[in-house]
Parts: structure tokens; sequence; C-alpha cells
């Protein structure tokens, strides 16, 4: 693009509102994210015989060379400290495993009642009837205040491009549903 720095043609300029506010509270900021859509993954390993997961939306591609997905987990989180240092599996969760997903979110005895999933040599532990499995381990973890950022390195990955997946966006669960 070239400028003429001689022309003396008139431009619009853009009118610009800056608002000065206030750091919000957690509240407030959990409202506001709540704009932002996200998917909804479980994060699941083997611990002896059983399966043990969570459900997670913070999760995020950070880089296709190596290939590395980040997820974000509260410091708060029981089952985080049981899940770290395995190789996991994360499945990214369909518009029909809603009701999982709450199951995965709560502190009910047993998460996976009633659940299908599949345990792989690794450990990594895959949720049946999801979007997108991956195998994963993590490589670094970061501290992100109040939560910490782990990046994991992906190991395999298994798309089924036919399954809608599940989207978390104003604190309520919706429905994508893809061209198939």
């Amino acid at each position: 693009m070239t400028v003429n720095l001689r022309d003396t043609t008139p431009t619009t300029t853009p009118t610009t509102t800056t608002t000065t506010t206030t750091t919000p509270t957690p509240t407030e900021l959990r409202r506001a994210l709540a704009a932002y859509p996200t998917g909804v993954i479980a994060v699941c390993a083997r611990i002896g015989d059983d399966p043990v997961g969570m459900a997670v939306n913070s999760f995020t591609s950070i880089s296709l060379e190596p290939p590395l997905v980040a997820i974000s987990v509260a410091r708060t989180s029981t089952t985080w400290p049981l899940l770290s240092g395995r190789r996991l599996g994360i499945s990214v969760l369909s518009v029909d495993q809603e009701a999982l997903c709450r199951q995965l979110s709560s502190r009910v005895a047993d998460r996976f009642a009633g659940a299908e999933w599949q345990a792989r040599d690794g450990g990594s532990v895959l949720i049946s009837g999801a979007a997108l499995w991956l195998e994963c381990e993590a490589r670094s973890v970061f501290d992100g205040g109040d939560h910490e950022i782990v990046v994991m390195e992906v190991l395999g990955a298994q798309s089924f491009p036919d399954v809608d997946p599940l989207v978390f966006h104003q604190s309520r669960f919706h429905v994508i549903h893809g061209v198939h």
C-alpha cells in the first residue's frame, strides 16, 4: 500500500469512546465471560480399575507442530490432583452428553454412572459418543492465578465429524448442528 502524504482529501476518522472501569469482581468477570461460547470436554484417566474424570470448558488448541493443547484447571479442584501426571483422555462432549457433563462436574461418588467409556493401554479414558478423542500427556504447567494452565502434547486423535458438539454459552448448554 502506498500513502500519498500530500493528499489533502478529507478522511472520516472513526470515533473512539474510552470508558474507565474498575477491576471486575470474580462474579462480574464470570458473568461477562459467559458471552464467549466454549465447547465442553471430559478430561479422564483410569486409576486402578476405575475411571476418574472431570468436565472442563477452558480448552484450546495451542500448536500444530508440535501438537499441543491446553486446559485451565481450578486450584480448588479435588479431581485434578488425581489426574495430574497421567496420560489423559480428552473427549469433546456431544449434544447428547449434557447430563454426563453435569455428572462429571458434580461431586457425586460415581461420575461415570451410566456412561460408556473405554480405557486405552496408557491409562487414558475416552467417552463413547464424543465428537473428538485426544490422548495427551502434560508437558508444562503455568501459574494462572486461581487456576493452573496445563499444556499437553497430543499423542493421538480420532475425530467423529458426524457428531455435534455440546456448547456452553451464557451459563447454559446449547447445540450447534453441523452440516452432515
